[in-house]
Formats: structure tokens, sequence, C-alpha cells
């Protein structure tokens, strides 16, 4: 089956295997192969052996490496967007820069698997986020471990680009979505988005 998985995914968790287990990314390049990379596609397969495998790492190396994974993936979808466009974003008010980053995220996600969606509801300093996938549907626990947490340090990353300093993490499962729970601790616009750690 295929389930559109992008060029995005592959690569950074390509990137997030290279970063925090190096003596690792031979062995998960027999499935994150450089063909698979250079297509952008990733077939469903072969990526549930991935996110297995990732899980089987076992505490903290796997979140570490689903963490920057989705961190690497926040960085490349913000760099794609226009100058303009990022200089703008900081110059929007808090609440419509927390909007801003929402929008990016929906991006991230229907990027990184294609036909998947997220909704948000946000109130004061508080909301969630639930992500629905055709992946999520085929692939069974713990092996989705790794996807909730790679979406839940993209998006915290990406409300860093947009000036914001929150908390996203993952919430609970909800059948063929995750929920993410968002805490907005306030604005830190102007300060430089930290080194992905």
């Amino acid at each position: 089956m295929d389930a559109g998985i992008g060029r995005l995914l592959i690569s950074s968790l390509h990137q997030g295997i290279g970063d925090v287990a190096p003596t690792r990314l031979d062995f998960y390049e027999n499935w994150l192969s450089p063909t698979g990379m250079r297509d952008g596609r990733l077939g469903l397969a072969p990526l549930g052996a991935v996110l297995s495998f990732l899980y089987r790492e076992g505490p903290p190396t796997n979140d570490r490496i689903a963490r920057r994974a989705g961190m690497h993936a926040a960085d490349w979808t913000v760099a794609d967007l226009s100058t303009f466009r990022r200089a703008t974003i900081g110059r929007l008010p808090m609440w419509w820069r927390t909007r801003v980053a929402m929008s990016i995220g929906r991006t991230l996600v229907k990027t990184t698997v294609r036909e998947s969606q997220m909704t948000s509801r946000i109130r004061g300093q508080g909301g969630s986020v639930e992500i629905r996938s055709a992946l999520f549907d085929q692939l069974r626990d713990p092996a989705t471990r790794p996807m909730r947490v790679f979406y839940a340090a993209a998006l915290q990353r990406l409300f860093e680009h947009c000036g914001i300093l929150a908390d996203v993490t993952v919430k609970a499962d909800k059948g063929t979505g995750w929920t993410l729970e968002l805490v907005i601790h306030g604005s830190n616009r102007g300060l430089p988005v930290s080194d992905v750690a």
C-alpha cells in the first residue's frame, strides 16, 4: 500500500538517526534507502519496520531520535517558506503567530504523509492538536510511539520559529488519531531559535 509518505519524513528520520545513533544508520538504510530518499517515497511496510525498530532502541534513544527528526522536519519546513513570509511572522502579535504556527504545522503533517489532517483547539494558554492519518490505521502500537513524538517535537519547534515558547506533548490515543497537548508559556520573539539538541 502506498501511504503517500514524503521526502520530508524520510529525510528527517534519516537525519535524526544519524544525529543520535550514527552507528545504527547503516542498519536503517536497509529501509531508508538513498533511492527512497531521492524519489521522496517510502512504502508503508518499510516505514513500519523503521518505526518498530526505532521503538525497540529503547529509552531514551528512541524518543531522542524521533524528537530530533521532528525538529529537523520543522526547520526544513520553515526554511522552505519565502524570506518575506518568515520576516512577516516575527512582526505579528502573539495570538496571530500562534495561528501561523498551526498553519505551518498542518502543511508539515500533510507533507510527511499525504491526506493526513491536523485540527487544533486553542483557549488562552492551552489547547490540543489532533492528527489523523491513514498511516495510523496501518501501524500498531508501540510502533506508533516514534511518530507521536516526531509530531509533538515538530510542532513545538514550529512554535519556537514563530517566536512562541510552548510545550507540546503526547496526550492520548484516539483510535486513528493522536492528540497532542499544547501549553503556551509566552512570547520569545526576537530570541534566536536554539540549535537542534
